[in-house]
Formats: structure tokens, sequence, C-alpha cells
């Protein structure tokens, strides 16, 4: 990435001390940091009380073998130039066809099927939540192949202009229908690690159509030092609202776009994002992987803002570079484990 992206983080958010208590370590489990952490939007606009979308299942498409499914996972995503400039531009970018339609029916299949093992009554009892699943790739041999898939790996690779990439984790990101928005955030805030060579594949498990809340991107990269001295606080939708005011004073170039099937994004940690509610029956599924630069270290002081992240960097204190079994190099492929 670029010279002024790459620069240790001197001032970062994640270390800094601060009266509203953010510099506390989280004590809850994953989804209990999800369950906090939407209730800090701003739905004061929300029209999810109103009429849902009808939404068909999605179609039912031959299931991808799992030979096929890894030769798919394993084969190299051909990237422009502009692609890159446009990444390390913008903070995002919007890849079509980086999986089919095969593979993406298979991918939602077994996170529905984690979901309702996690979840009791997940299909008749809709609460309107923002459900979380982590570390699928430990427990599901499917979904392992997409989290650790070299042609996923390689694309953020070659995005952030490294030579090797591995993984932070996974997560399953479900907003379930009439669930609220997601607040105004660049991914720096969560991720304890001291090097901005970070970039999460955001990758639908169905289209998803304007209704539902695709992932909604400001841009370019540096508009996050318009709203970096905004105090964080844990308490009410303040910070999500002072966002939102300054972007509309700005005029803020906001990139809200449907997802079609097979189709995934990549942003950057200091790209600012945030997803409007799911006025949709149906539930907007994600995997949601990220991944970072090898050589990366834990942040001297992590906060609560970066959730249970022992659990997914064990073994490894402030400070210590990041190389636990659960963080494999995804890319050169040859380092997989």
């Amino acid at each position: 990435m670029t010279e002024n992206i790459n620069l240790k983080k001197e001032t970062d958010f994640k270390s800094s001390e601060s009266s509203t208590g953010e510099n506390k370590q989280w004590d809850k489990d994953n989804q209990a940091w999800w369950d906090w952490y939407v209730s800090l939007a701003d739905n004061s606009n929300s029209k999810t009380k109103e009429v849902l979308l009808e939404l068909p299942e999605p179609p039912n498409i031959k299931d991808a073998s799992k030979i096929d499914l890894k030769q798919q996972l394993s084969k190299p995503y051909n990237l422009t130039t502009q692609d890159i400039s446009n990444f390390q531009k913008n903070g995002f970018i919007k890849l079509k066809n980086v999986l089919t339609p095969a593979a993406i029916q298979l991918l939602r299949h077994e996170i529905l099927s984690l979901l309702k093992k996690t979840f009791e009554n997940y299909n008749e009892n809709k609460k309107d939540r923002f459900l979380s699943l982590e570390m699928m790739w430990l427990k599901n041999t499917v979904i392992k192949e997409f989290v650790l898939s070299s042609r996923i790996a390689k694309i953020c690779a070659e995005l952030l202009s490294v030579k090797k990439i591995r993984l932070y984790h996974d997560n399953a990101l479900v907003k379930e229908s009439g669930c609220g928005r997601t607040p105004w955030h660049y991914d720096d805030h969560h991720f304890p690690l001291e090097t901005n060579d970070v970039v999460t594949a955001w990758i639908p498990a169905q289209a998803i159509p304007i209704e539902m809340g695709p992932l909604t991107f400001a841009k370019p990269l540096e508009i996050y030092k318009l709203v970096e001295n905004i105090e964080f606080n844990e308490f009410d939708t303040s910070y999500d609202k002072k966002i939102i005011d300054i972007f509309k004073k700005e005029k803020v170039s906001i990139v809200e776009e449907p997802f079609e099937l097979g189709e995934v994004s990549f942003h950057h940690n200091l790209s600012f994002h945030t997803a409007s509610e799911n006025k949709t029956t149906q539930s907007r599924i994600v995997l949601a992987n990220t991944y970072f630069a090898d050589g990366a270290r834990v942040v001297n002081n992590p906060t609560m803002i970066s959730g249970d992240w022992k659990k997914f960097i064990p073994e490894t204190k402030p400070g210590e570079i990041v190389s636990s079994n659960l963080n494999p190099i995804c890319w050169p492929a040859n380092n997989q484990v």
C-alpha cells in the first residue's frame, strides 16, 4: 500500500486511553459483542416497521462437488493493475464472478447448518438480530476450503501489494429479516494488529438487493481522516450520528450497490463502511474472512473494541508477532496448513 498507510500506528485508536472505557478488555463472547455493537447504530430513520419485501428462497442450483470446489478455490483470479490501483485509492473493490453460483449455494448450505446447530429455533423464531459465528473453518471442512482459499488470499495479497498473507479469522455475518443498520466504522478499531496491511473479503452467500442491506462504502480511502478525531462512545449512537453528519456536510461519496451472485467485495481496514437495515423477509448471510500481512504484531494495548481477540490469536501476547496455528499463511499456497 501507499507509504502513509504502512506507517506504524503510533496514535492508533485501539491502544488509546479514554474516559468512555473502550480501553477495557472485552469479557464476553463474540455474539454478545455483536449484540452490543449493532446497538450503537443510529436507527432513527429506520423503515423496518414497514412491510418487508417478500423474497423467494435462493434458486436451487446443483451443488459443486468437493473436488470441483477445491479446484475453484485454488484457481487464481486475474486482477488488473487498474483493480489494484482502484482498491488502493478507494479502500475497497467489488469483483464479479469470484465464485460460481454452485459454490455460493454450497457455502450457504453449510453456514445455515451451523446456524441451526448454534441458535435454537433459528428458522422459526426470527428476532431481528445480527447473528455471528466465527472460527467455522475449524468445525466445517467445506467452509475451511473457503476460508483458506488461495484464490481469495492471493487477491488480498495483490490488493495490498504484500508477499505473504495470514488469516486473522472468519465470521458468518447474518443480518436477520428486520435487523437495523450496522454503524459506520472502519475495521482498524476492531483488529488488534500493528499494521495497516489488513483486508477483509466479504462473501455474500446469496445475491443481495439494496433492500437487504449490502455493504456500503465511503470513498476514497483517506476519508477516515475526516473522522479520526471523533471520540468513540460505547454507550450510545453518538459516534455513528457524528460520522453521518460529517459525511453529509463534506458531501462524501457513498457507494451502496447490490451484490450479484458470486460477487465479492474486499475492503481495507481503514475503509469506512456501513450497511443499511434488512428490509426483506430473508436473512442476509455473509462469510467475512480477514487477512493480514505476515510479520504483523499484536498492538501493545488491545481494547474491548477488539472483542474476543485472544480466541483468534491464541498464545500470542501484546507486542508479539502473530504466527499461531490459527493464523496460517494462506498465500503463497504452499505455506497453507
